[in-house]
């Protein structure tokens, strides 16, 4: 079974690209896979292994 998660994304007019790649970098140790961000929303969903 998958559990999922909607991540807000306040990454700050700086170093855009560094700020998401540490924010998935953090969720990927935590067992979180990215799996999209939907068109128009300033959130990205995540996805992991609920009996992990």
């Amino acid at each position: 079974m998958k559990e999922y998660k909607i991540v807000e994304l306040k990454l700050g007019f700086r170093n855009r690209t560094q700020n998401f790649e540490d924010l998935l970098n953090q969720h990927a140790r935590e067992g979180w896979r990215f799996v999209s961000i939907p068109n128009g929303w300033n959130s990205m969903i995540l996805e992991r292994d609920k009996n992990r």
